[in-house]
């Protein structure tokens, strides 16, 4: 949660003061070892939330965020690719379906021939980011500039609003 705090209050708090509290649990645990490999689904879904602009629900997202948005690789990737495959294919392989990776895994796939095949032909994306704007330019379908003035729009009201109730208003 400070990584995701520490982010907002980086990139949007920088003129005016924070006016927002959010909280974010996804549980997770694969193995003996936890991680943080929905950092950057939890960002993408705050950061959609403040622009109002919803993100694609045809794509998967895994991946670790660091408090400067720079997406850092995770454990397990295949098998997230492939579970998520497997899941688009008992529900009907549309061909508009994507799994939204960490850069630093890409040298690190090795997908079960099916999902390769798959993605080679089109009917389902692998898509590597480097950043939560390049995560949330795909994820929206806007340019990442367009979704964070929207952010940094929605985050000025807040404030506006939160000074309002302090003594003697605005």
């Amino acid at each position: 949660m400070l990584i995701l705090s520490g982010f907002v209050g980086a990139r949007y708090a920088q003129r005016v003061p924070l006016s927002l509290s959010a909280s974010l649990v996804f549980e997770q645990s694969y193995a003996p070892v936890e991680g943080d490999s929905a950092s950057l689904a939890e960002l993408c879904a705050l950061l959609s939330a403040l622009s109002e602009v919803p993100v694609n629900q045809s794509i998967a997202v895994t991946g670790s965020v660091n408090q400067h948005g720079e997406v850092q690789a995770i454990g397990g990737v295949n098998e997230k690719i492939e579970g998520f495959f497997d899941v688009c294919c008992m529900r009907t392989l549309t061909g508009k379906q994507a799994a939204l990776i960490p850069r630093g895994n890409v040298k690190h796939l090795m997908l079960r021939p099916d999902v390769a095949a798959a993605a080679a032909a089109g009917r389902f994306q692998i898509v590597a980011v480097d950043s939560t704007d390049d995560a949330m330019e795909f994820l929206t379908g806007l340019p990442a500039s367009e979704v964070n003035k929207r952010i940094e729009s929605r985050l000025a009201a807040f404030a506006e609003a939160a000074r309002a109730f302090l003594p003697g208003g605005r």
